[in-house]
């Protein structure tokens, strides 16, 4: 089975783990980038995917809300269309299953991400989604 960790966002990332291996790739740019990657993934193997579940804030202005939410939006009807089923998972229960409870510090989840993968190039574009995949395989007790 492989298991998709998704960090939503035009910062964040998709990462999978396929047969044990560790892929990972920045959002991508496009719809039709992130179909192209979503469909790839899913020809390998069963699939489940797991989307941080976020929200937008108070902080966020109105322009950056709705562009997130299109986002968030865009990612859950590709992941329907490529037939992954997928859970959300808030960042508190990810990072905390994961041992890195990162208060919104990046370099927190960057450096376990570099911990438990060191043969990957870890970026803070791709280090949640990481974390992200490896937390649904620990919950699942699927071997990816």
């Amino acid at each position: 089975m492989t298991i998709i960790g998704i960090d939503p966002g035009t910062n964040g990332g998709i990462a999978w783990i396929w047969q044990g291996k560790p892929c990972v790739e920045k959002m991508p740019d496009t719809l039709k980038d992130l179909w192209e990657l979503l469909d790839e993934i899913a020809d390998h193997d069963d699939c489940k995917a797991y989307l941080e579940a976020v929200h937008s804030s108070p902080q966020m202005g109105v322009k950056s809300a709705f562009t997130f939410g299109q986002g968030l939006g865009q990612l859950e009807m590709a992941l329907t269309a490529a037939r992954i089923p997928f859970e959300r998972v808030r960042p508190q229960v990810w990072q905390k299953t994961m041992g890195c409870m990162s208060g919104g510090d990046k370099n927190v989840t960057k450096r376990r991400a570099q911990e438990l993968f060191p043969s990957l190039k870890i970026t803070h574009a791709t280090a949640d989604a990481l974390l992200i995949a490896q937390y649904g395989i620990e919950k699942g007790g699927n071997h990816a």
